[in-house]
């Protein structure tokens, strides 16, 4: 299994430990207040679980399991991967870490961090096509 590979493995089991700890937070929150926090974190519980777990999960079984682009380059750009998988990460923690401050403090200035999130989220989305579009092909 490839290095890449594995570490898309291991944050997506993290984020999936962290998105259904924040679902159980979440809905303890309703009997006894925990955090004000928690109420402005319905989105990142999407995000962590999508794009965190679910996507990251995608990404490296794909990035392992598909047909080799040629002999010489099997994962096309190793290079271009890593950069896929550090811009969906800086993507997402600062999804986390923005959502529920822009919701709590909507006159903070802060929203600049969710529109750099959903930049490098489809920047990295767009990197993964072009690296692995080229494996998609008949036999």
């Amino acid at each position: 299994m490839p290095l890449l590979t594995r570490w898309y493995i291991k944050a997506a089991f993290l984020y999936l430990v962290i998105a259904l700890l924040l679902s159980l937070l979440q809905f303890l929150d309703k009997f006894v207040s925990i955090s004000p926090i928690l109420l402005a974190a319905g989105p990142v519980y999407f995000h962590l679980f999508l794009v965190g777990w679910v996507t990251q999960l995608i990404f490296g079984v794909i990035y392992w399991m598909f047909p080799k682009y040629s002999l010489d380059n099997p994962h096309r750009s190793e290079k271009l991967a890593w950069i896929t998988f550090w811009t969906l990460n800086i993507g997402l923690v600062l999804r986390v870490l923005g959502e529920p401050l822009v919701t709590l403090y909507p006159d903070g200035g802060i929203g600049w961090l969710l529109a750099v999130s959903a930049l490098l989220q489809w920047l990295a989305g767009v990197c993964f096509v072009w690296n692995s579009w080229g494996r998609v092909r008949e036999r």
